[in-house]
């Protein structure tokens, strides 16, 4: 195996030289521990930590190694590693943090394309496929949509969701698969090339762990059945873990997303609802919210039907999810200019006393 089976390339190995780093080892973050990272080289796996340096003058989690970075390490036993770097991510999957007002959360970074994956049977959602797009596209990462169990429903019932994908989200590519059919694997594992990263993102029980255990022809990952009194999946992965599979590519598979939240990307909005955004240049007002203003070119268009109803709602929740992360991201922000300050302000009062 080389380094570009694991997705590695002259962008990185130009910065790692720029960077004076040719003394390091370069490896790539496979799974993630309480600040403990297993990195992974061509020689073998290692038990990681940052160095005191990287820790201290870390300003938020983002600053920390996660799954899919490219980091500059050294031993210093013989399957122990100190990171001393993280190269540059080309992209970074990520969403509110559950339960932090104001926090992002990584979900993997350095990804090529997004497996957006849904069971058919129970977990088909098109408002979570355009709240997974959203997050996709503002880190410039390519979505797929990946329908599974697709032998637990009939086929009219599989055409009609199909259908509703291609109506509100036109030309986004799509998927069909029974664990159980080998051609629909095939055509799956076709989609898969060597140095690529593939990041699963989904709902527990959605599949993902089956399918990451179809690709890699082994029972890496665990799985379990679907609760018959929630109807919810049971946790099955339960850490997010980076996999090189033998005939070329790189997984990572994901714990259960049940909260996509949106952060504070525009660009993504704009991308996942393009009719809406094409539209809103003919509004009256440049500052349109599209919601009850007077010659809303959107508004008109979801009246006459040019706009899905249910997908212009869809981009309202996110809309206004994304303007409140915005605005705890300023007072977050405000507070800590004040807090800096009032620090400031007595340690000039103290020194004058000193004197």
């Amino acid at each position: 195996m080389e380094l570009e089976d694991l997705g590695y390339n002259s962008i990185l190995e130009k910065y790692r030289i720029d960077q004076n780093l040719q003394g390091f080892k370069v490896g790539r973050v496979i799974s993630e521990h309480k600040e403990r990272y297993i990195v992974k080289n061509t020689e073998k796996e290692y038990d990681g930590e940052v160095i005191g340096n990287l820790r201290f003058t870390a300003n938020s989690r983002s600053d920390f190694p996660a799954v899919g970075d490219w980091v500059a390490f050294s031993e210093y036993n013989e399957d122990d590693a100190l990171i001393h770097a993280i190269l540059p991510r080309r992209s970074v999957l990520e969403r509110q943090a559950v339960g932090q007002h104001g926090e992002k959360q990584i979900i993997a970074t350095n990804i090529d394309y997004a497996l957006i994956i849904q069971a058919v049977d129970r977990d088909f959602n098109i408002n979570r496929i355009e709240r997974y797009l959203t997050i996709c596209h503002s880190s410039k990462v390519e979505p797929v949509v990946v329908l599974t169990k697709t032998d637990l429903v009939d086929d009219d019932l599989l055409k009609d969701q199909i259908g509703k994908i291609s109506e509100r989200i036109p030309e986004l590519p799509v998927f069909t698969m029974s664990m159980e059919d080998p051609e629909a694997l095939k055509i799956v594992k076709d989609f898969i090339h060597r140095g690529k990263t593939y990041c699963l993102l989904g709902s527990s029980g959605a599949g993902k762990s089956t399918l990451t255990n179809l690709l890699s022809e082994q029972s890496l990952m665990k799985t379990s059945h679907i609760s018959s009194s929630t109807q919810k999946g049971r946790h099955t992965t339960s850490h997010r873990e980076l996999l090189v599979l033998e005939s070329g590519g790189v997984i990572i598979d994901n714990p259960g997303i049940r909260e996509v939240g949106i952060t504070d990307s525009s660009e993504g909005l704009e991308t996942t609802f393009e009719m809406i955004s094409r539209t809103a240049e003919h509004c009256r007002f440049n500052d349109c919210t599209h919601t009850n203003e007077t010659g809303c070119a959107v508004i008109s268009a979801v009246d006459n039907g040019e706009i899905d109803k249910a997908s212009y709602e869809n981009y309202l929740r996110m809309e206004r999810e994304k303007a409140h992360f915005e605005e705890t991201i300023a007072e977050k922000r405000k507070k800590g200019k004040a807090f800096n300050k009032m620090i400031r302000d007595m340690k000039s009062t103290h020194s004058k006393y000193k004197k």
